[in-house]
């Protein structure tokens, strides 16, 4: 079927079961024929209008929270753009025909996202079952079993969903303090001589997805030199930001007596034995020499860096890749390379949430940086970093951290 054939305004209608589409503020857009014949409102009661002025809470009701509970839901996955499923609501709805009557209703909400091309949430789907006659079924409508199984499902509801809000909230702290924990360990952008760097930080897309990723500017001591590198440690929250921390800070003092990237990820990798929580991290290390126009740099299980060159051609400095830091228990001397560069040229670093995609192969992933990289490159870095991070991460953020920092040479 030619999908220009289909009607999928009566497609809305037409579904199952009540269905109604809100503007993030919660003002009503649209609503199926079910959810206007279920909630007993005409279209005209319902759409363009503000939610809770349509479905208030009855102001006679003993500890209401339906309209508190069903406010937080949407707001959160407007915020967040994740569907949310309710525990079972009880929603007292007062009769249009008979204003200050009301009736209790019990009902199952779920709200979920509706974005636009720019991964912005633009509309929220509000699908609502009505579940009053099956908590009241065994018994009959007053018999004692029918009130003690309605009396428990609802208790029992009320207390999933005070479980839940307390874990979002105890999440969104720890969330928040790893945010301000990594801020503070990760330095500014810095500067030698006329050449930036502009650094970007990105933390996943969920709720403790944080603080695995690092980067590091330092300057080295003999000439103009510059050491740029970055990290990236398994694991998420509070931990995962202590051992990053630890790592940097590590690989920021060897860095400044090394006598090159390599020296200094030997050096890290011995230190990243006795760390905990460090298995399997990965890191990149660099050294710009501003002076002969000479790029060192040594790699431990990391994504290669990208040279982008005055011409434009864009090269993976991948010609020094090694295990990651604690691969090897008896350590052995990392390899390093060279390359030289012409003034002009942008040195790119990241960690792998700029690339990586489930189910996608690295090399998509290294292709799509390396084209945004040429087609950008006459950008200045704060520009240039900005319109990588745009292209590359999903619009509804990625499942990693990212980090990335760009050096114009």
């Amino acid at each position: 079927m030619d999908d220009t054939a289909i009607d999928y305004t009566e497609v809305f209608q037409a579904l199952p079961g009540m269905v109604a589409l809100l503007t993030p503020d919660l003002v009503y857009v649209d609503a199926n024929r079910e959810f206007l014949r279920m909630a007993g409102r005409s279209r005209e009661q319902v759409v363009g209008r503000y939610l809770f002025d349509v479905f208030p809470d009855n102001p006679k009701g003993d500890g209401a929270s339906g309209m508190r509970n069903l406010a937080a839901s949407l707001k959160r996955v407007a915020a967040t753009g994740e569907r949310d499923a309710m525990a079972l609501q009880r929603y007292d709805v007062e009769n249009p025909e008979r204003p200050g009557e009301w009736e209790g209703r019990y009902w199952s909400p779920v709200n979920a996202p509706v974005t636009g091309p720019d991964g912005t949430v633009v509309l929220l789907v509000h699908r609502v079952e009505e579940v009053t006659e099956l908590i009241r079924a065994r018994g009959g409508p007053t018999g004692s079993r029918a009130r003690v199984l309605e009396a428990e499902l609802y208790t029992r509801a009320r207390e999933l969903q005070e479980v839940n809000e307390r874990l979002r909230q105890a999440h969104a702290r720890e969330r928040e303090v790893a945010l301000a924990l990594q801020k503070a360990m990760l330095p500014a952008p810095r500067q030698v001589g006329s050449h930036r760097a502009a650094v970007r930080y990105r933390p996943a897309a969920g709720a403790l997805n944080v603080c695995g990723d690092w980067y590091d500017i330092v300057d080295l001591v003999g000439g103009h030199r510059m050491g740029v590198a970055v990290g990236d440690v398994v694991g998420h929250g509070l931990e995962a930001a202590g051992v990053m921390g630890q790592l940097r800070s590590a690989l920021s003092a060897a860095c400044r007596v090394a006598s090159g990237p390599g020296e200094a990820l030997n050096v890290l990798g011995r230190y990243a034995h006795v760390v905990d929580g460090a298995e399997s991290a990965t890191a990149v290390s660099t050294f710009i020499d501003f002076d002969h126009h000479v790029i060192s740099y040594s790699s431990a299980g990391h994504p290669p860096p990208v040279l982008v060159h005055a011409d434009g051609r864009v090269e993976f400095l991948d010609q020094a890749t090694d295990p990651p830091l604690d691969a090897r228990p008896d350590p052995i001397p990392r390899p390093q390379a060279f390359t030289a560069y012409a003034e002009g040229a942008t040195l790119v670093l990241y960690t792998d949430g700029l690339i990586e995609r489930r189910g996608e192969d690295i090399d998509t992933g290294l292709a799509r940086l390396a084209d945004s990289l040429e087609r950008h490159r006459p950008k200045d870095p704060e520009s240039l970093a900005d319109a990588v991070l745009l292209e590359l991460l999903p619009p509804g953020g990625a499942t990693d951290d990212t980090a990335l920092v760009i050096v114009r040479l």
